[in-house]
């Protein structure tokens, strides 16, 4: 065999060995890892396996972590990990309404021209919401919406302006969107739950600001829950009457 077959043989062998993928606890640890391993964590202090500071503890190198090993080592010592099955934690978002199947027109929309509006707290999300910033801005908080639909599309056009939108941590979220001198960012979002909201962001930005991404503490389970309490003390006092 000669030297340069020998040589580039050796060589096609580097390559290889430098392209071959890292161990899976060597990868870069995204924030639906995060999410998931603060689940787990959540699910152990409610169950009464972690004392509130070991919680706290955790959930904090969990936040600092910053490859998928950093994270496994938080939950190796709970049941939970050892149960779920290896491979992607969060199951398929469901594909985009065909077209016509959220209507054109939207249920709500908020405009800012010069000024400022929001819709926030406790209040019904339709199918379609519209959101327009013209020299001016425009905040979306979803984190204490009703959903009542599992998908809500929602259009934001920025110009000279901004748009925040804020969704639940446990819901899925999707964008589709540009800007042009400007920023469209939407923070990829998927939820364990098949069944859990999907939220689809639309748009642009010219020259403005179009963002949409989760906030973290709010859940669609847990304004739920609260608001079932609240109906059950209500119906209480009424029966005490």
């Amino acid at each position: 065999m000669s030297r340069s077959i020998v040589c580039g043989y050796a060589a096609d062998v580097d390559l290889h060995k430098q392209s071959a993928p890292p161990p899976p606890a060597e990868l870069r640890a995204s924030d639906a890892d995060r999410d998931r391993i603060a689940d787990i964590l959540r699910e152990a202090l409610a169950e009464g396996r972690l004392t509130a500071e070991e919680h706290a503890e955790r959930v904090a190198g969990a936040l600092a972590a910053k490859t998928v090993g950093e994270l496994e080592v938080l939950i190796r010592d709970l049941p939970a990990a050892h149960q779920r099955p290896a491979g992607p934690a969060y199951t398929p978002v469901p594909p985009r309404p065909t077209p016509g199947a959220v209507p054109a027109e939207a249920d709500a929309s908020v405009v800012a021209v010069f000024s400022s509006a929001m819709r926030r707290g406790r209040w019904r999300a339709g199918r379609r919401l519209h959101a327009y910033a013209v020299f001016g801005s425009v905040e979306i908080d979803l984190s204490e919406a009703i959903f009542e639909y599992q998908q809500v599309v929602i259009k934001a056009v920025s110009v000279f302006g901004d748009v925040q939108i804020r969704v639940p941590e446990n819901i899925s979220l999707r964008g589709t969107g540009g800007g042009v001198l400007g920023s469209f960012e939407v923070s990829p979002l998927d939820s364990v739950d098949s069944d859990a909201p999907v939220v689809y962001v639309d748009g642009w930005a010219v020259l403005g600001n179009v963002e949409a991404r989760p906030k973290r503490g709010r859940r669609v389970a847990d304004i739920l829950d609260r608001v079932q309490d609240k109906v059950d003390r209500k119906l209480r006092r009424h029966l005490g009457h």
